[in-house]
Parts: structure tokens; C-alpha cells; sequence
């Protein structure tokens, strides 16, 4: 049962768990911010009140470097806010690349690619590690982390065609931790937040402990509904 827990983890909680990542030094709106843009006390929680609303999303997760005991490579999916999902993801085990497809549904969990055939493993197993239906949760998901956010607005960069804030930020160690068990400290990176909409389209940040590695989620589809297919067991 260990490597379905670790898929869980690593895709479901990195997957989303890192959306509350971002840095900077907790110092507010530093000097070393843009002056001619919005302060990132304002765009911060403006994404969080935003994000807070938004019931669905497709992600697309990238890592860079040595990114230490988190074995994930990278990820596409698709999760609301009900607890269903689904997507592939390449994880790293033991120096090996491993290949795996997931669906969640009703409850339970579906994995392929650990034996060559799926796995069903219970939501409330899982939930002991990592709870995907948190992601989206207003009251501990990825609108909480933003809300208690510190950070810089840097400047201003297309991102798929639309104009998006760059803000390096700090997100507390606390609040991420009602969204990824285990944290205890504060993750750094940047994010960057719609100009139009203030939808947090994509997030970049260092991953915390001995890994010196970076990793990149994209997010798009925004309230488009998950539809999947539980596969036969």
C-alpha cells in the first residue's frame, strides 16, 4: 500500500498543495517592488476572494533541480472541488521514472501504473496523508494560503495571451498547513495573478528542505466541469 500513498501525495498534494506556494522575505510590500502597480496587500487577497469561488480547475506541474524527497516530476489533471479528479503523472522512485494514470471519485481513489493494473484505494485512507477535497476548500484550501500571504508586485508579464501581476511572496507555514500535512514552515516562490480577473494562473516555487529544486503549476479551465470514468476494478 505504500506507493499508492506516495502517488497520493505527490500528485494530489503537490499537485495543489503547491499552489500555496510563494516567496519573497514576509516583509510586506518591500521598496523593491514596482511602485507603479498595485501593492500585493491588495492583489493577494483579491486572488484569494477569487479563488475561493472557483469550484474546478486543470493543472499542469513541471519540477526543475533536485527537489529532495518530493518524487514527483510532473503532473496534468483535472480536480474540483467535490474530491474528483483526474490526470497522469511521472513520479520518481528508487532513481526509476514511473508512470502513472489516477482518477478520484465517490470517495475512492483509482491508480495505474504501480502493478500494471488499477488500484482502488478509499478517499478516508488517503485522507490520513492528504485530503484532495481541501484543494479548493474556501475555508483550507488554496484562497486560505493566499489570504495569509505576504509579498512584493515585481512587474507585470503576458502569460497565455492575458497580462497577469508578478508577486514574490511568503505564504505562512500555518495556513499551508491546513492544505499539506507536514508543513511547518513558510514556502517561498511567485505567482502570478490575472490583471482582468485576478485568477492565479501560475505558480513557481522553491521546494522547502534539503531539495534545491523548483516547481512550476499551471492552472487554466476554470469551472469547466470534471468529467470522469471510474474504471473497472
Amino acid at each position: 500500500m505504500r506507493p499508492p500513498r506516495t502517488f497520493i501525495i505527490a500528485v494530489l498534494l503537490a499537485a495543489l498543495a503547491s499552489v500555496s506556494a510563494c516567496g519573497d522575505d514576509g516583509d510586506g510590500n518591500a521598496a523593491a517592488g514596482d511602485p507603479n502597480l498595485p501593492a500585493a496587500s491588495t492583489l493577494l487577497p483579491a486572488a484569494a476572494a477569487k479563488m475561493r469561488t472557483i469550484t474546478s480547475a486543470a493543472f499542469d506541474i513541471t519540477t526543475e533541480g533536485d527537489t529532495g524527497a518530493l518524487p514527483i516530476k510532473s503532473a496534468k489533471g483535472a480536480i474540483d472541488n467535490t474530491g474528483t479528479a483526474q490526470g497522469t503523472a511521472t513520479l520518481e522512485q528508487v532513481g526509476m521514472p514511473i508512470e502513472l494514470q489516477f482518477v478520484a471519485k465517490d470517495g475512492f481513489i483509482y491508480v495505474n501504473g504501480l502493478t500494471g493494473g488499477w488500484q482502488k484505494i478509499p478517499l478516508a485512507q488517503a485522507a490520513a496523508l492528504y485530503d484532495p477535497t481541501a484543494i479548493l476548500d474556501p475555508a483550507k484550501g488554496i484562497g486560505a494560503v493566499l489570504s495569509s500571504a505576504q509579498g512584493t508586485t515585481k512587474g507585470k508579464e503576458t502569460l497565455d495571451g492575458a497580462e497577469h501581476y508578478v508577486v514574490d511572496a511568503t505564504f505562512n507555514g500555518g495556513a499551508m498547513a491546513g492544505l499539506v500535512p507536514g508543513v511547518s514552515g513558510d514556502v517561498q516562490g511567485t505567482v502570478w495573478i490575472g490583471v482582468a480577473d485576478s485568477l492565479v494562473r501560475q505558480l513557481r516555487f522553491v521546494v522547502p528542505g534539503d531539495g534545491k529544486g523548483t516547481v512550476t503549476i499551471k492552472f487554466s479551465d476554470f469551472d469547466k466541469p470534471v468529467d470522469v470514468t471510474v474504471p473497472a476494478v
